[in-house]
């Protein structure tokens, strides 16, 4: 790889300053003059690539839909829009506190619990948040054993009392934040673990207590990687369908598949789709206006083991129960409904299809996120290298697909792969007389590169959030050395950042074992995984059934994510095992 800077030496008399490695060539000297450099190009193919099937959908806003927009926005557009509004202030606000309070609390304090706790606040990931809404709509509906219990024991009968309908966007609100609250967790953990306890402790000489140090020391330094925790939040809100069409709320995203599927207007569809990721956008750059030009530093490179705050009484009461209450709403709760479900009824397919079934996500899971990992730390480090606003805009318009409904990833991709499958089969037979066939088209690869412009943001946002606290000294260290740009990424950010890499490889791993639209369109024939049986099982009502499927989805992801969970406590300099 090329470097992204060229050292050019003194110029000589009579000529032209020369980059050094380049010599007189006009071609290289056009391209320094330019500013392009291996680490650009690579990272403006990478965005160009990854954003085509976001380009593609984006391109439908200027095609006619014949009065169709013009019905959406009379009738139901203002309704989807302040649904929307409405989840996403609700799941973000309850994200916001659950995650960054949980995380504080295991990172700095200790009480009965807390290691394991470590973990553990991450096995909510593990459950779809479609599954999570059948569950406790079988918990709590009527028939259901909470209902059922209450009028027993009061004998009371159907209009004796009232009990909150869990069907409704409030619902659906509090379903989502039981399942996305991890991301803002991790993020915020892998942030508080790579703080310095020198500046905790130089706020505390200063004579502010634990939790003014935290407002006011630990939030501000932790904030990108909060923020992009958040972001990544509220995306997945704004493309969640399962929840919000199960519990019939109306959203962007439900009237996205109404209008591409029931109406069989795709170019209407896609406009909406494309308002929706104007609704993204707008969120981001407000949040990257409110920064401005603040960065957030380390100021010193002295990392020792964190101080452990130990509560006793009271406090260790509550610390316990602000941590295991979202863990037994999120995780103990269904996954104990579920082994029931299972238990007593289960899927009698249940053998070897789940082996199958169960390697086939593992394997995709774990190709996307080693090669989302790799592409985004490209984009992010390119980034760094040149933040022009050429490269800016490509880099943000390809982390935009995580804000696009999986289905629509999926046609969005579908569109250029056949028309490259057909360019090619036509050539064949002009030429040789023989046809290819569908080269691309509903293969592995189609899949994989759907996964890649669903959550390339995932891994993005996460990276992104830690190269921006490495300052940038330490990058102009590595280059005085004599270090390329590829060696100062390897041997001097990768080490720091090792936590957040983890972090981000988690994310998406989870991400790509739950997804299931993309999934259902693009794969091979006959190529399933554990989220199509679930949803294909919960959708009929077969939930009993699909409990089977949903417990081998949380069996296969819960081991990456202790593992990785252990990894990541151990990543900070200076930390040792206890």
């Amino acid at each position: 790889m090329t470097t992204d800077t060229f050292q050019t030496p003194a110029p000589t008399p009579g000529g032209p300053v020369q980059a050094a490695g380049f010599h007189s060539s006009p071609w290289a000297s056009l391209w320094h003059r330019v500013g392009f450099s291996g680490w650009t190009l690579a990272t403006l193919v990478i965005a160009a690539l990854v954003a085509l099937p976001v380009l593609a959908v984006i391109s439908r806003v200027f095609v006619p839909t014949d009065g169709v927009w013009q019905h959406l926005v009379d009738t139901v557009l203002a309704e989807y829009l302040l649904n929307t509004v409405r989840l996403v202030f609700g799941v973000g606000l309850g994200t916001l506190v659950i995650g960054v309070g949980t995380a504080w609390l295991v990172t700095m304090c200790r009480f009965p619990g807390s290691r394991m706790l470590e973990w553990a606040l991450l096995l909510p990931m593990a459950v779809p948040a479609y599954v999570m809404a059948y569950v406790y709509t079988d918990l709590l509906q009527f028939v259901g054993p909470v209902q059922t219990a209450l009028r027993e024991v009061f004998h009371w009968s159907r209009r004796d009392y009232w009990f909150p309908d869990i069907r409704t966007l409030e619902g659906a609100a509090l379903m989502m934040t039981l399942v996305l609250y991890p991301y803002v967790y991790l993020l915020s953990r892998a942030a508080f673990l790579e703080q310095s306890v020198c500046v905790l402790e130089v706020s505390r000489t200063l004579g502010r207590g634990p939790w003014r140090s935290f407002f006011t020391v630990a939030l501000p330094l932790a904030r990108p990687s909060i923020v992009a925790g958040l972001a990544l939040v509220l995306m997945e809100v704004l493309a969640d369908f399962g929840t919000v069409q199960y519990f019939a709320v109306n959203t962007f995203v439900t009237g996205i598949y109404r209008t591409w599927f029931a109406m069989g207007q795709p170019v209407a569809a896609a406009q909406l789709a494309a308002v929706l990721m104007m609704f993204v956008l707008v969120l981001v750059l407000m949040e990257r206006w409110s920064r401005r030009q603040a960065r957030y530093h380390h100021t010193t490179t002295r990392y020792r083991r964190l101080p452990k705050h130990q509560l006793t009484g009271w406090r260790a009461a509550a610390a316990m129960t602000a941590c295991g209450l979202p863990l037994l709403l999120g995780f103990l709760l269904p996954a104990g409904l579920l082994v029931r479900m299972a238990v007593t009824a289960g899927d009698q397919a249940f053998g070897p299809v789940f082996l199958t079934l169960a390697r086939n996500s593992f394997t995709l899971a774990a190709l996307a996120a080693v090669l989302a990992v790799s592409l985004a730390l490209v984009l992010a480090y390119g980034q760094r290298l040149r933040p022009t606003p050429l490269l800016k805009g490509a880099v943000r318009v390809a982390a935009m697909g995580y804000a696009i409904p999986g289905s629509v990833i999926a046609v969005g991709v579908l569109i250029p792969f056949a028309h490259l499958d057909n360019a090619v089969d036509a050539f064949m037979r002009q030429t040789f007389g023989v046809s290819t066939g569908l080269l691309l088209s509903g293969t592995i690869a189609a899949v994989l590169f759907a996964y890649l412009v669903r959550f390339l943001a995932v891994s993005f946002n996460t990276i992104e959030a830690s190269l921006g606290k490495i300052r940038p000294t330490m990058d102009f260290a590595s280059r005085v050395l004599g270090h390329t740009a590829g060696r100062t990424l390897i041997r001097v950010h990768a080490p720091i950042m090792w936590g957040s890499l983890l972090t981000a490889g988690l994310l998406v791993f989870v991400d790509v074992m739950k997804e299931l639209p993309a999934t259902m369109i693009v794969r091979p024939f006959n190529f399933d995984t554990l989220a199509v049986r679930v949803y294909t099982l919960a959708s009929d009502e077969r939930l009993t059934e699909a409990a089977t499927g949903a417990l081998a989805i949380v069996a296969v992801g819960i081991v990456p994510v202790i593992l990785l969970s252990l990894s990541i406590s151990r990543s900070r300099p200076g930390q040792t095992d206890e």
